[in-house]
């Protein structure tokens, strides 16, 4: 593979300065907005805004043409009608630009003509070795350099999830989704058309980026499909890819080709595809980013073996069939386990696989006891436990215990943080991914408190199984290929 630092790309997202063509004084122009999402995010290098007419944007002076600019540009970022968009390529060659993204629509999507102006660009890009991303994209983020160069202001934390897509919104509109589980991105790349950088090239990049653990890929087509194979198996070694592929239907393909001139094939061949380099298919956007979160947060299982701990039959039970279906096997406890547990669970609770309490006497030993029970046991691989958002009896039990309603509530709120931290230090302390599920908002306190702390919590007991099923299938593949090269 080429070196990180030797990739297209690398000059596109690691920019000291970038010029604007596109922003100007209506603030609601796509030029404007994307230069303002750059200066949210307080992108250190110098920014310049190229306009013929305007000599102030957003308080930035403005220059006629990338010759006024006084200083060197990395980055050029254009935002133009597609008429010009050849000719201002050009002058950033001549200028010695590096690398270019470039917004427009109007190319290779459009018909011949379309297609015409595209492959200039791409020959005016070949001839200045300048680094082109797009057309029809918007933009890029590294949150490592405070790089947003699309049109929503990032919003999420600096996260572990790099990613490419074949749409452009899709990235953004992730901002704020990813946000409300504690999670963002450490790199974030739209290649719209794919005139000269594609997936195959993201992947390869992506692979190498230090802040990157985990790839999620938003797919259209495979332009590359020898190079993508290729590429793709060697990453997936080393870092898990997961790919939402939306081409496979007829409705699919259709969308697909208008979008950005793709050309889809069946879904039977894409999954070839996908499972012969060891990319996890997802079936849903937030099933993409479930597989995703638990990758790169937590240990891979040695195989497919799950506990399921639970103080709810329904949730349990859906857990159980869901794990059936997705191909994971329900773990048979050793008879030390059943011992152990039997000395901890009320009369009334099952010790079988789902282990269900029905009601939990000692909150404490949900999260902090029975877990580490079952994650003791060799013939748990992985365990799922279906969490809840604490009643307000829990408050009212330490005001019983203190005259003082503050010290009581206070109290209550250590005993909240303390489960926590137990759940918390599960996998790492047991080397076996533990994912929860809950009905409760993700906006209740106490799940904000897990994620704070790095607990992968799901909304449903079905998309927390799914992804530890897909962890198991990513485990099997390194596995696997570990036998193959002889590791």
């Amino acid at each position: 593979m080429i070196e990180y630092e030797e990739s297209p790309l690398y000059r596109i997202m690691h920019p000291r300065s970038v010029a604007f063509w596109g922003a100007s004084s209506n603030p609601m122009g796509m030029g404007s907005v994307q230069m303002s999402s750059l200066l949210a995010l307080g992108f250190e290098g110098p920014v310049y805004p190229v306009h013929p007419k305007e000599r102030e944007i957003q308080g930035l002076k403005a220059y006629a043409s990338i010759a006024d600019v006084p200083g060197p540009v990395d980055l050029a970022v254009l935002v133009i009608p597609t008429r010009i968009v050849p000719d201002i390529l050009e002058q950033c060659g001549k200028a010695g630009v590096k690398g270019a993204i470039v917004t427009t629509a109007g190319f290779g999507e459009k018909g011949e003509e379309g297609k015409a102006a595209q492959q200039r660009m791409v020959e005016i890009s070949e001839k200045y070795d300048l680094k082109l991303l797009g057309p029809n994209c918007l933009g890029a983020v590294n949150t490592a350099e405070n790089l947003n160069t699309t049109f929503l202001q990032y919003v999420a934390p600096p996260g572990f999830i790099g990613m490419a897509s074949q749409s452009g919104s899709f990235v953004t509109q992730m901002f704020s989704y990813l946000n409300g589980f504690g999670l963002g991105f450490s790199q974030a790349i739209s290649v719209g058309n794919e005139a000269a950088i594609d997936l195959t090239d993201c992947i390869e990049y992506l692979g190498q980026c230090p802040e990157t653990k985990v790839i999620a890929l938003y797919v259209e087509t495979i332009r590359r499909g020898a190079e993508f194979i290729k590429v793709a198996k060697e990453v997936s070694r080393i870092k898990p890819i997961v790919a939402y592929y939306v081409g496979g239907s007829e409705a699919g393909r259709n969308a697909a080709l208008s979008h950005t001139g793709a050309l889809a094939g069946p879904d039977e061949l894409y999954d070839g595809i996908f499972n012969q380099c060891g990319i996890i298919r997802s079936e849903s956007i937030a099933e993409l980013f479930d597989i995703c979160w638990l990758l790169g947060a937590q240990p891979l299982p040695k195989g497919d073996k799950i506990a399921l701990l639970t103080h709810s039959g329904g949730p349990g039970a859906s857990a159980a069939d869901a794990a059936d279906r997705r191909g994971l096997t329900l773990a048979q406890f050793s008879e030390k386990t059943k011992e152990r547990l039997l000395e901890l669970v009320p009369h009334t609770a099952s010790i079988a696989n789902p282990v269900d309490l029905t009601f939990d006497r000692k909150p404490q030993d949900y999260v902090e006891t029975l877990p580490g029970i079952l994650l003791e046991d060799h013939g748990v691989d992985s365990l799922f436990i279906y969490l809840m958002s604490p009643p307000p009896r829990i408050v009212k039990n330490f005001m019983a215990m203190f005259d003082d309603p503050e010290q009581a509530k206070a109290m209550a709120k250590q005993f909240l943080k303390s489960q926590c931290k137990s759940l918390a230090a599960l996998p790492s302390k047991y080397g076996k991914p533990v994912v929860g599920g809950t009905f409760s908002p993700m906006s209740d306190p106490f799940m904000q408190q897990l994620q704070e702390r790095g607990v992968v919590v799901l909304p449903s007991p079905e998309r927390a199984v799914t992804a530890l099923s897909a962890q198991a299938r990513y485990a099997k593949f390194k596995e696997e290929m570990g036998e193959e090269s002889g590791e």
